[in-house]
């Protein structure tokens, strides 16, 4: 197999031959063959692959190549989509290979024609948004084979017409369903069932382990090899399955469901109607206990507020009076069974959040606009997902960009209770000291001082005028974000885009179109995001991605991590934080012939001792702390 991998990516091989442009990396064939062998062995493997190694063919040609199935997992639908859409069938095609491959997503993410032609027949609102959104998805289900909602031009992730036009766990009829057997979901799955690669989402892959633990049939079809690009991302989304979460939005899911029976089958049933709105007001009511604008924090404490805890107590018993009224109901129409169901159940989930005794969760809350969500998250999930590994029996690869800290990978091992038979850190073929230029500026402000946004803004102006545009600026808080933005448009010739303003797809489509714009953005813009040649030349960081220290989670796995004799700081807070870096600053480089700069505002790197591990950890560029430096080397390349 080692022979026959390396074939493959020779000058000579069949990769060389039908991709132009193609050139063998020694890095990405050392990682295939370690790949390979992994797969053929059912071993763990842990690879480290820098930006422009080529890890995605180096995984996909021995998938392709192996005799077992395979499912490889990504950590966002950008990329599983591109796996799927533009790296598989350049690869198939150029390996000749005959392995069937198929796209699996979670349900969401399709169109539940049943629940369409409900919303259809009666509008669930009078908001025109959604009724424009409507008829958008009618006419894509006249024309969609897949019924995956990414295809439905005009429709964006965060579309308000989504919740009435897919299905959720909670809603869905299964079998019952009278669109059961032109069922997309069904469809997927069948697909997925009978392919050799299936590319799916971390996300799914964790609900469909959820689901089995509850003892249901399972989402995706089990495999002979996994393997996780993006993988610095699993412990954090393992912690959410593994835990479980009650948010008022499946309520509200909830009433507007058993609202649109009501209104279509049963609408003399008058006090089904009146209790669905009695509970639509206590659930309102118990959301603004929380103030108006999003917060998180710890859930045990909220529960010492006994106002919090009426309103609680109100959307309980308005719940119990709805159940008890869709008893009468049962008789009167065969779609009340399932809802009905779903009300109980939800009825007993909110009875638990009360008991918060259990050790080893942390029990937090989150608010957003409109819900309140509960959380009860374990603060380790290195055993469980040890033991799933072994129960597999499987093989398992874990790449991404970004694993290591301070150049060792114990941190990602730990996290995931991973014992790799192989790991290694291959490095990126880039000539970072030539291509790019690291300024750590003098004189800035401390992170947290009053004037920062002014220093950030005078100095993004003047990289913003000697880049001609072309800048990412990324902040760690939306706050920042917003007065740095001010400071900004009002100065500049060149368009500003701010993340907010659109969905993220549309703001990267334009500032790439653009060629000479600026791009400022959170959390979601510091990873997965692929922007090559001279479109963007200057990367800005505020400050290092240090997590909010009243983060309840964060707090419970410090309390946690210094209980067992360790230093939350150096064990939690930093490794997080560096991998962070680490993803920002990989959107700067992104081909060989890319060239720019990387400005970090933040003299933490300089003035303190763990400033080192940072650096140490961050691509060899070379480094400067004069903006005139940064300055001269932009005009250069511009």
């Amino acid at each position: 197999m080692i022979g026959i991998i390396k074939q493959l990516f020779s000058e000579t091989g069949p990769l060389a031959l039908s991709l132009e442009g193609y050139t063998p990396r020694q890095p990405q064939i050392d990682m295939a063959v370690a790949v390979a062998d992994a797969l053929k062995n059912s071993t763990q493997l842990v690879v480290e692959a820098g930006t422009g190694t080529g890890k995605t063919f180096a995984y996909l040609a021995p998938a392709l190549k192996s005799k077992g199935k395979t499912i490889i997992s990504t950590g966002s639908k950008a990329l599983q989509e591109q796996l799927y859409h533009r790296d598989l069938p350049q690869l198939v095609k150029a390996l000749s290979a005959s392995k069937k491959t198929a796209l699996l997503k979670g349900r969401a993410n399709y169109l539940c024609t049943y629940r369409l032609n409900q919303h259809v027949a009666h509008v669930p609102t009078d908001d025109s948004d959604v009724m424009h959104q409507l008829a958008m998805v009618a006419k894509f289900a006249s024309e969609t084979q897949s019924g995956d909602l990414a295809d439905c031009i005009g429709i964006e992730e965060d579309a308000k017409v989504l919740p009435y036009v897919n299905s959720t766990a909670d809603n869905c009829l299964g079998k019952e369903c009278p669109d059961f057997q032109s069922c997309y979901i069904r469809k997927a799955r069948l697909n997925a069932a009978e392919a050799d690669v299936v590319v799916i989402n971390h996300h799914l892959f964790f609900a469909d382990m959820a689901v089995k633990d509850s003892g249901f049939a399972e989402l995706m079809p089990t495999a002979d090899a996994y393997i996780f690009d993006e993988a610095h991302q699993l412990s954090e989304i393992a912690s959410d399955y593994f835990g479980e979460s009650i948010s008022t939005k499946k309520l509200v899911d909830l009433i507007n469901d058993l609202r649109a029976i009501y209104r279509a089958e049963i609408p003399d049933m008058l006090q089904l109607g009146k209790s669905l709105n009695k509970l639509e007001t206590s659930v309102a009511d118990l959301r603004l206990q929380f103030g108006v604008d999003g917060s998180r924090g710890d859930w045990r404490e909220k529960l010492s507020d006994k106002l919090i805890c009426a309103a609680l107590h109100r959307v309980i018993s308005d719940l119990d009076f709805v159940y008890q009224v869709l008893k009468l109901c049962l008789e009167r129409s065969d779609k009340i069974e399932h809802p009905f169901e779903r009300a109980l159940a939800f009825k007993g989930q909110l009875e638990r959040v009360f008991d918060t005794a259990q050790t080893g969760f942390s029990y937090w809350y989150e608010t957003t606009r409109r819900y309140l969500t509960v959380n009860i998250t374990p603060l380790n999930v290195s055993a469980k997902f040890a033991k799933m590994m072994e129960d597999t029996g499987a093989g398992f690869v874990f790449t991404s960009a970004t694993l290591s800290v301070d150049n060792k990978l114990e941190h990602f091992n730990a996290s995931l209770g991973l014992k790799p038979k192989q790991s290694m850190m291959v490095d990126s073929p880039f000539d970072y000291p030539n291509q790019a230029l690291l300024c750590l500026p003098r004189y800035l402000p401390e992170s947290h001082a009053d004037n920062m946004p002014h220093a950030i803004v005078r100095l993004t102006l003047e990289l913003i005028k000697s880049a001609k545009g072309r800048c990412f600026v990324l902040f760690t808080s939306y706050r920042m974000m917003h007065l740095v933005a001010e400071g900004l448009t009002t100065q500049i010739d060149y368009p500003v885009y701010m993340q907010g303003q659109m969905s993220k797809r549309i703001i990267l489509e334009k500032f790439t179109r653009h060629g000479n714009a600026v791009l400022l953005g959170t959390a979601s813009f510091w990873e997965g995001v692929d922007v090559r040649g001279s479109t963007l030349s200057c990367v800005i960081i505020d400050k290092l991605p240090f997590a909010a220290p009243d983060d309840p989670l964060l707090q419970a796995k410090m309390q946690d991590c210094q209980m067992q004799g360790k230093d939350p700081f150096a064990h939690i807070q930093l490794p997080q934080a560096v991998i962070a870096l680490k993803q920002g600053v990989g959107r700067l480089i992104r081909d060989n012939k890319d060239k720019g700069v990387l400005v970090i505002c933040d003299n933490r790197l300089v003035t303190r001792q763990y400033g080192q591990v940072f650096l140490k950890s961050l691509p060899p560029m070379r480094r400067t702390r004069s903006l005139e430096d940064a300055n001269t080397f932009l005009k250069q390349i511009n």
